[in-house]
């Protein structure tokens, strides 16, 4: 990080220092990760690792008056004091695929810094502002969302020169009511932008009432065309990528879009990403079953699109959907759940595995099986799985699915 004087950090609550200490080179919120100079802040229960973190070498420790706000002012000092350009991602699905993947294409190119795994919340953002250096050239950072106003918020410090949408969905709809709230939500991120900086959308309808500034520079994309040739501006970029589905091929398209604003020089060839934990991950089990892993998060849009990547990653073979409930959908959650039902039906899916109260509308004709938890989940399919069958794991984050992975697997 770049160096912070104590007296910065001093207003925002009650601070404790050692004695050596003028000025802090890094923060964390967690007094596991500390390193010699870095700031502690104690959100929540961090009072009670004070100084736990002051042993393990922090130079200072905070207990702030409120830590949100304390750790997006000493996030927008640090980032106030680098000439480092910052990219911010949002979107419905595909945030952190998308990081993950921009971050593969700047990193050979760039002094780059990206957000951690998802790190896109009032913890997160400022974590990763937090970590550049007096020598970063990029900053890659992910924003997330759960009401109106918070993407806004962590704009106001991160301050993106470079906005990216992935898509607008149907997410939060517990908080935000419509998907054209989701759709104003996103948007904050455009409305953050300097004059003179770039926002990268897709073709939606539900953004244009958003993207009416004259002073920005505007660039859309679309449907990825032939697999591995990806437009962007005035030239094709031909890339062999480690990863096949469609989805991915289209936040790869907005990765390079963003890529090319920043002035860097792209050139076809070969990108291999390596994706946060937990995202199409793909683990041999005995027999040669294959099981895609995508269980971090879930919505129909991010179902649909796992659901037709099972159908054309497992062609003839046999397959099989483990699904959990998709969470913060609000009074519409019953039609959204039976919408997947549909989508099981398209992608010819033989044998289904659903989990969660919410996830029974999966099977409107009875047709599989239904399970009130993760575990069980792991049990029912260990009794149908044959030899060669091509799995998808995938729910929302509280129906806790990794358990499946890490039973078949032990």
């Amino acid at each position: 990080m770049i160096p912070l004087e104590l007296s910065v950090v001093e207003p925002l609550g009650r601070l404790y220092t050692r004695p050596w200490a003028d000025a802090v080179t890094g923060m964390q919120i967690d007094s596991r990760r500390i390193e010699e100079g870095d700031l502690f802040v104690a959100v929540g229960a961090g009072a009670d690792f004070v100084q736990h973190a002051l042993a393990r070498g922090a130079a200072a420790a905070l207990v702030p008056d409120d830590a949100e706000h304390a750790l997006g002012a000493i996030a927008g000092e640090v980032r106030a004091r680098s000439s480092a350009r910052v990219v911010a991602i949002t979107g419905s699905t595909g945030k952190t695929t998308t990081k993950d993947i921009l971050a593969a294409i700047c990193e050979p190119r760039a002094r780059t810094v990206a957000s951690e795994g998802n790190f896109n919340n009032e913890l997160g953002v400022p974590l990763t502002l937090c970590r550049l250096g007096p020598d970063t050239e990029i900053c890659i950072t992910e924003m997330g969302m759960r009401g109106l106003g918070q993407i806004a918020w962590l704009a106001s410090f991160t301050k993106p020169d470079v906005a990216v949408i992935t898509n607008v969905g149907p997410v939060h709809l517990e908080l935000v009511e419509t998907v054209e709230n989701v759709a104003r939500a996103k948007a904050e991120l455009i409305d953050a932008l300097p004059p003179g900086g770039i926002a990268v959308v897709p073709d939606d309808p539900l953004l244009e009432p958003y993207l009416t500034r004259g002073d920005i520079d505007i660039r859309r994309f679309g449907p990825v065309g032939e697999p591995g040739a990806f437009d962007v501006g005035a030239k094709t970029i031909s890339l062999r990528t480690n990863f096949t589905a469609r989805h991915q091929l289209q936040n790869t398209l907005a990765a390079l879009i963003a890529a090319d604003a920043l002035g860097l020089d792209l050139e076809d060839g070969e990108l291999h990403v390596r994706f946060s934990p937990l995202r199409e991950q793909e683990l041999s089990l005995a027999d040669g079953v294959l099981l895609i892993n995508d269980c971090y998060n879930a919505n129909p849009l991010s179902m649909r699109a796992a659901l037709a990547h099972l159908a054309e990653r497992a062609g003839p073979r046999r397959r099989v959907a483990v699904l959990g409930e998709m969470a913060e959908l609000g009074a519409t959650a019953p039609a959204y759940h039976r919408e997947v039902a549909d989508a099981l039906e398209g992608a010819g899916v033989d044998e289904v595995v659903a989990v969660g109260p919410l996830a029974q509308e999966y099977l409107p004709n009875g047709r599989g099986r239904w399970v009130a938890t993760a575990a069980e989940a792991a049990d029912a399919l260990r009794e149908l799985l044959r030899p060669g069958d091509v799995v998808l794991v995938k729910g929302s984050r509280a129906v806790g699915l990794e358990v499946v992975a890490e039973k078949l697997t032990a």
